[in-house]
């Protein structure tokens, strides 16, 4: 096992079969320690919250492949935080693909002059480039194609599996009394035939998501889905 890549939620090694492995740490995204989703940087760390991360996405994910809709997932092991995957080859230098049914956080800080917080949004898809130097910036689908990231048709497969996860993920969520505002994923190539594939993980950490008008942090959210 050697390592590849040291981010700031995860480390990445490479393993003799080929395949990848992801170590999920305690640190989450956010600024001046709150915690922030859609932040590119660390913010704090919370005890217990990469396993806390890894199993809730080890139940996503295990739901989405018995689903056969692609992923890169293999097995996880909780004991040592980390979870096996296939090798992906990322949009450029990579993207992030953010779901939202609510107008909260970066969203409504852009647009907040045109609706309110927390107004009602139509499962709205928007991708941003992985870049901390010019802060995650939007990117739109021509400019994805011009410049040459991703295909139209790979944007459009991304867009519907975006919409078709995250209706998964906002009615697991349903079903123990809690609403998804927003959540964001990462996609990849994985395969021989270069398929697009989720990628990453699905946890509290990639998510916001409230019970009534109760924020429910990634520690709790993670205790709620798998405890009850």
């Amino acid at each position: 096992m050697k390592e590849v890549f040291t981010g700031k939620t995860k480390n990445v090694y490479s393993l003799e079969n080929g395949n990848y492995l992801l170590e999920f740490k305690d640190d989450v995204t956010g600024e001046d320690g709150v915690f922030d989703p859609g932040a590119n940087t660390v913010g704090l760390s919370i005890e217990g919250a990469g396993l806390a991360g890894l199993r809730l996405t080890t139940f996503f994910f295990e739901k989405l492949n018995e689903m056969g809709i692609p992923t890169h997932f293999v097995k996880s092991d909780f004991d040592k935080n980390t979870m096996e995957v296939l090798p992906a080859q990322v949009f450029g230098k990579g993207v992030e693909v953010i779901l939202r049914y609510k107008a909260v956080g970066s969203f409504f800080r852009r647009y907040g002059a045109y609706l309110t917080e927390g107004q009602p949004l139509d499962a709205y898809v928007e991708v941003t480039l992985k870049d901390d130097d010019r802060q995650d910036p939007l990117i739109t689908k021509d400019a994805l194609v011009a410049i040459g990231i991703m295909t139209a048709e790979e944007y459009e497969v991304l867009a519907d599996m975006t919409r078709q996860i995250g209706k998964v993920v906002a009615d697991e969520l349903s079903k123990k009394g809690l609403e998804l505002y927003d959540i964001k994923f990462e996609f990849g190539r994985v395969g021989e035939d270069n398929h697009v594939a989720l990628i990453d993980e699905i946890s509290g950490g990639n998510m916001r998501a409230y019970r009534g008008n109760e924020y429910i942090e990634p520690l709790r959210l993670e205790k709620i889905m798998l405890e009850g």
